[in-house]
């Protein structure tokens, strides 16, 4: 493929996403619009924005990568994306009722108003967000980089740029409009390429003999590091403040019931397509460097010119989608936590915009340069889920189901996920020949445990919390008016 050709189609398509989403977003903004779309997100935009969020860099570049080097066990991926957003729907959609900003409030409002568990859950929230907004822009540099052969650094950049531009000058509407049609050009293009690659492997029993070849030179038990793979997406859904957005901007509960639901069982069907295109391109080519380059080698070296244009624009479709979704939910975490951690008060009302479009600039560059440093893919973003993600998700799901739940018992659950998690990739480093990873696979299942049991044990020893949860909610209200007007 002609790399100057790509390049001009994918500046063409990103000056496109930044037309249209001005358009969108062309009527003055309050900070309730620009945050979270008014709360009045209608059900095909809260689906079509939270498919397009589900399918970013991990399930598709990340997703191929997996099928190239495990076989099948690359739609594992997708398994445990739908499970964490069954989960969510499930769990979470109700709280919808209560108008929350961001996933530290709502946590806070389970432990009764605790302003410590709200200001560590903000910055792990913020973490989380920067990181994986780095994952989707080294994502989306890989497809640039490995076309165009432009330097990783440079190709972060344009991608950084791509997404942002038009998330800083239309906020949540921008993002949910564009999320939507990038969801249905990376649908296409995913379709496209899956038909393709199942005709040229030689059909189902092609897939399966070329399976058989990949699992024999793999030659190891992958079930406890699979069974992590899925445990840690269902565990990243379930924590990540981009998914609570959508329940807090969406029109109504029943809307968002219906759209986690219908994104199940949409990224359910999407588990084949990445999955098939891996084990195609170990078919065609078994001795690539890097399987993160799987996904772009089958685009620019197997298909079609023009289908190889359209895969890529899907790929990179994917993971802008998923990263202007996750730089406005950090910046949600910004305005209503962060601020008023720093000076102890919530921002004017008439600066809230101002305030947002200055942290999500700031927010994105402090993402590219955490994608600057990684290099894998799937290693960074379970490093990532296990750090900042899994005590988070531990604390929303006890505090929400079980009302013994305290202050005390969600920092334990914070702390100890965490600094499982620590010791975990601190020893991996230290013993790079026989650590506990090749065991696991990843932290996430022992931080897993650590958290919960954790959280339990402290929540009994120590006193339950003073005010009730409908005492925080008072308060919190008064606190969205005091921003809102």
């Amino acid at each position: 493929m002609n790399p100057t050709y790509f390049l001009a189609c994918f500046l063409a398509y990103v000056v496109g996403l930044i037309a249209f989403g001005c358009w969108v977003s062309r009527r003055k903004q309050d900070g309730e619009d620009f945050l979270l779309g008014g709360r009045s997100v209608p059900l095909f935009l809260t689906l079509g924005t939270t498919v397009a969020t589900m399918v970013g860099t991990g399930s598709s570049m990340g997703a191929v990568g997996k099928a190239y080097t495990n076989g099948w066990m690359g739609g594992l991926f997708c398994v445990g994306g739908a499970l964490g957003i069954f989960l969510l729907a499930k769990l979470f959609a109700p709280v919808r009722q209560y108008q929350f900003v961001s996933i530290a409030e709502e946590i806070e409002s389970y432990v009764g108003g605790s302003k410590l568990v709200n200001r560590v859950i903000a910055v792990f929230a913020f973490l989380t967000c920067v990181g994986w907004l780095g994952a989707h822009i080294m994502g989306g540099a890989a497809y640039l980089s490995y076309v165009t052969g432009t330097s990783p650094y440079l190709a972060k950049t344009i991608v950084a740029l791509g997404f942002g531009i038009y998330a800083v000058i239309g906020g949540y509407r921008a993002v949910i409009w564009t999320d939507t049609i990038q969801a249905v050009i990376l649908f296409i293009g995913f379709a496209f390429t899956t038909a393709f690659a199942f005709q040229a492997t030689g059909g189902w029993q092609g897939l399966q003999e070329v399976n058989q070849a990949i699992q024999q030179e793999k030659g190891s038990n992958l079930a406890l590091p699979s069974l992590s793979l899925v445990v840690g997406i269902a565990v990243g859904v379930l924590g990540t403040p981009a998914f609570r957005q959508r329940i807090y901007s969406g029109k109504s509960v029943r809307d968002v019931q219906r759209a986690f639901f219908s994104s199940g069982v949409l990224y359910l069907g999407f588990a084949i397509c990445p999955t098939v295109i891996g084990i195609a391109a170990f078919h065609a080519n078994p001795a690539l460097n890097d399987s993160d380059h799987a996904f772009p080698w089958m685009a620019t070296s197997v298909l079609p010119t023009a289908m190889g244009a359209l895969i890529l624009l899907s790929g990179l479709s994917a993971t802008m989608s998923s990263a202007s979704s996750d730089a406005i939910a950090g910046v949600t975490t910004i305005v209503r936590d962060l601020y008023q951690m720093v000076t102890g008060k919530l921002p004017h009302p008439d600066k809230v915009v101002l305030i947002s479009r200055t942290a999500l600039t700031a927010t994105s560059l402090l993402a590219l340069c955490f994608a600057l440093f990684a290099d894998t893919i799937i290693s960074f973003i379970t490093s990532m889920i296990s750090l900042f993600i899994v005590g988070t998700a531990v604390a929303g799901v006890l505090g929400r189901i079980w009302p013994r739940y305290n202050a005390a018992g969600a920092i334990a659950s914070i702390t100890g996920a965490f600094l499982t998690s620590s010791a975990f990739l601190i020893q991996a480093n230290i013993h790079s020949d026989q650590n506990w990873l090749s065991f696991w696979g990843n932290p996430v299942l022992p931080s897993l445990f650590v958290s919960i049991a954790l959280g339990i044990v402290v929540s009994l020893i120590t006193r339950p919390d003073r005010m009730t949860q409908q005492e925080v909610l008072e308060r919190l209200s008064r606190e969205r008016k005091e921003m809102e007007s």
